[in-house]
């Protein structure tokens, strides 16, 4: 007989193996092009290749998960309470409002983005806990709405760092978001932001999942 997994699918077909493989891939992949600078746009330019390197990303998941059954089975059996308790890095975003106390962010971009992903990070031990205490809870609003809080703190950061990156003059005074396009911090929108971002998603989609 094949052996198989806890999810109930043969080790042939579960593709555990395949996203970790997929997974080290796109982080390596994302700082070498963090480290070679051509995420930062041209002067004047919108930072669109910083866009594609935190979009396709969560376009490459979505498609994976719509067209292989084995893929959607092996994250709808993927630790609920692990997935959330690994929002709780999102602390680290404090680091921009250090950088905003040194004058090196703007704090157009770094009072949301830095507070939004504190806010995330903090709850996210007190969500994954009202989770172990009452697994049902995952198929209500508030889950829902925390998960949903996570996703658009993402877009409050990306849209405050558009404008605060010196697209629009007069806008900001002093140092712009332009920092997060060059290395170490372009890894954030490149890596961190959709790898956050693609655990959310799963979380929700858990949630739709159990409430089905």
């Amino acid at each position: 007989m094949t052996p198989s997994d806890p999810s109930g699918l043969t080790t042939e077909q579960s593709p555990a193996r395949r996203v970790v493989a997929v997974g080290g891939l796109w982080m390596a992949a994302a700082i070498a092009v963090s480290l070679s600078g051509v995420l930062a746009p041209p002067q004047g330019a919108p930072p669109l290749r910083l866009f594609a390197a935190a979009g396709l990303p969560v376009l490459v998941f979505v498609l994976w998960y719509r067209s292989s059954t084995a893929f959607r089975r092996w994250i709808l059996d993927l630790d609920l309470r692990l997935i959330v308790m690994l929002q709780a890095w999102r602390v680290i975003g404090g680091v921009f409002l250090v950088l905003l106390a040194f004058g090196l962010l703007p704090a157009l971009f770094a009072w949301p983005a830095g507070l939004g992903d504190i806010a995330i990070g903090l709850t996210a031990p007190l969500v994954a806990l009202a989770l172990w205490r009452r697994p049902a809870w995952a198929t209500g609003r508030g889950f829902l709405a925390w998960n949903l809080l996570g996703l658009h703190d993402f877009g409050v950061a990306i849209a405050t760092g558009t404008l605060a990156s010196g697209l629009f003059p007069g806008l900001v005074q002093g140092a712009t978001a332009g920092a997060m396009n060059v290395w170490p911090l372009s890894i954030i929108p490149g890596f961190l932001v959709p790898f956050f971002a693609i655990l959310h998603l799963v979380a929700i989609l858990q949630a739709r999942a159990r409430a089905a």
